[in-house]
């Protein structure tokens, strides 16, 4: 029923007259969750708290008094703090713990009248691109449950793209949103760093972390965003930058400068059909009438060891709260105080957390501070202003969201620098800050979606959006489901 809806609009139309009921909507996603619990994409659903909500706003309807988001069935991360309810990061670690507020993201959704129906699988701690690494088990890709959905919001994307809740929140450290997305066939937003609040974010890399929505229409995430952005007195490091009514701003208008990543199209280390589905894009972006250039960045080779090195030293610091003591999983085998920490920490986190954990702490150490720590900032900078030089020129820099669509569960467990690579696109938009959109670009020869990877100016999002709406238009690309 719900499938024919690919924007809030249109929910929100049929609402109004009377062709659906929140109730409906609710109890229809709800079936469609048991009907595919083989994804895995929800740890957590909140199906009775759901049905009442909507039922409120049913009532509420009747009277004609209801948010902006009224109708719209929200699915959270599971890194997204919600008032009462369990919040694990994907982890055994968080065992028994429960959130004692909500995010600010949360909080500004519930006022305009979403309804959040579950919490949804993740990597642990959001760190991997393949959503293997949950405490709760891999997550299926709808369109092929013997392939990965991308990560670390894998369950948010699979949400999306199977039907499960209308939109979700993820987080993106670098890609997290993106890269699922392509994986999935939707859409997802990486807002400008600053943009959103972290309040209530489980952090992986504080100056990394940025939530975004994943949606099936770029009119969706615009609308998301406008709800979610802004200042926050509990969050110093959200930017007091004005927002714009970004779903009023999607109607794109004159011809744009864009320029493509050269790998995108040229790396043998690409798959062909991702990197031919780019080429017929800027192809037709050329025949409409665009400029369209390749870029060449000199920083390239050093994105993902930049990347790698900071984001684990951030994380080496900010896991280091999670020592069995306060909340969430002890160890009952621990002798003594420091036999607790160890054992503690040794059994409630999995391997992928117990590696960036030690490579946070190896180049953070007295020895090695300024060989990695200190020269990885200094060309964190290079990267900025390389590329704030690019965006200087051009409007957009534009490249496939991943080298490859979905690869099979398993096979890049075994090297973790293979898995690492699926970032290659992504990470620049995490070390700049800037804002980057996917958005669906056709499929392979075997059905599975590729993305379309956007990149604009600092706090360019209404522009981003408006072009990823036109791309969109333009390339004819569905929705998989």
């Amino acid at each position: 029923m719900l499938e024919s809806f690919e924007k809030l609009t249109d929910i929100q139309e049929a609402l109004k007259s009377g062709q659906l009921t929140c109730e409906g909507i609710v109890l229809d996603y709800l079936e469609r969750i048991r009907e595919k619990a083989h994804l895995n994409a929800f740890v957590e659903v909140y199906e009775e708290d759901a049905l009442e909500r909507a039922r409120q706003l049913d009532e509420r309807l009747r009277n004609g008094k209801v948010g902006k988001l009224a109708g719209l069935v929200v699915g959270i991360k599971d890194v997204i703090s919600h008032k009462g309810y369990s919040l694990q990061a994907g982890s055994k670690i968080l065992t028994g713990y429960k959130a004692p507020y909500n995010a600010t993201v949360v909080d500004r959704i519930l006022q305009e009248d979403a309804i959040i129906i579950g919490r949804q699988n993740c990597d642990e701690f959001a760190m991997g691109s393949s959503n293997e690494n949950s405490y709760f088990g891999a997550v299926s890709n709808a369109a092929d449950p013997e392939r990965i959905p991308g990560g670390s919001s894998g369950g948010s994307a699979v949400a999306v793209q199977a039907g499960l809740c209308h939109v979700s929140l993820g987080s993106d450290t670098g890609g997290s949103v993106r890269q699922p997305a392509s994986f999935c066939g939707v859409v997802g937003l990486k807002p400008t760093y600053g943009r959103v609040s972290r309040y209530g974010l489980i952090a992986y890399a504080s100056s990394f972390d940025c939530i975004g929505p994943l949606t099936k229409s770029v009119e969706d995430a615009a609308l998301l965003l406008e709800v979610i952005a802004g200042p926050d007195e509990y969050d110093s490091t959200v930017s007091s930058t004005p927002i714009s009514f970004y779903s009023k701003e999607l109607e794109w208008k004159g011809k744009a400068k864009i320029g493509y990543l050269v790998e995108g199209v040229e790396s043998e280390a690409v798959q062909p059909e991702v990197k031919e589905q780019m080429q017929v894009t800027l192809d037709r972006l050329k025949e409409e009438g665009h400029e369209v250039e390749p870029v060449k960045f000199k920083q390239t080779r050093h994105l993902l060891p930049t990347y790698y090195i900071l984001t684990t030293a951030e994380a080496s610091s900010n896991l280091s709260r999670f020592d069995g003591v306060r909340y969430g999983y002890r160890t009952q085998a621990a002798g003594n105080l420091e036999e607790l920490y160890k054992k503690s920490r040794s059994e409630g986190f999995g391997k992928e957390v117990k590696r960036r954990i030690l490579l946070g702490t190896f180049v953070l150490s007295a020895n090695y501070y300024d060989a990695y720590y200190t020269k990885a900032q200094r060309v964190r900078r290079l990267i900025l202003e390389e590329t704030q030089e690019v965006l200087d020129q051009f409007d957009f820099i534009v490249s496939p969201v991943a080298p490859t669509t979905a690869f099979k569960k398993g096979e890049k467990n075994g090297d973790p620098l293979q898995m690492y690579l699926a970032d290659i696109f992504t990470v620049q938009a995490n070390i700049t800050g800037f804002p980057a959109l996917s958005v669906p670009n056709g499929v392979d020869n075997q059905g599975l979606p590729i993305g379309f990877q956007i990149m604009g100016r600092a706090f360019d999002e209404a522009r981003v959006m408006a072009f990823g709406k036109y791309i969109k238009e333009l390339t004819g690309s569905l929705v998989r489901s």
